[in-house]
């Protein structure tokens, strides 16, 4: 019999959970388990990724990695987003003004 590959999170890591927790919506434990939750995932997935690339099946991993972790999108993109959006909306809300605050920050300034 094998080891289990997934193991629990450690304490430093739940601990580094609770300080952020504290102050957001909800309760601690709750902010707690979803992250515990999001690593577990982490890890089985990494271990799946492990087991397709020693079979031969590297090109697999990285479609499944992509396919269960896709790369949020860009400031750029979501501002893109909200542009049009908007647009059909008629109106903004705070957190589209944030969105297109924070691409536009991330400009370079040309002088």
């Amino acid at each position: 019999m094998t080891d289990h590959p997934i193991t629990p999170p450690p304490p430093e890591l739940v601990q580094q959970w609770r300080n952020e927790g504290y102050g957001l919506p909800g309760t601690i434990s709750e902010y707690i388990a979803t992250h515990a939750a999001q690593w577990g995932a982490d890890q089985e997935l990494e271990a799946c990724c492990e087991w397709l690339e020693r079979e031969g099946w590297s090109g697999e991993s990285r479609q499944l990695r992509i396919a269960r972790r896709p790369k949020p999108p860009s400031l750029k993109e979501q501002a893109l987003k909200v542009l049009s959006e908007t647009e059909l909306r008629h109106e903004w809300t705070m957190a589209d003004e944030d969105i297109i605050r924070r691409a536009l920050e991330q400009l370079p300034d040309n002088e």
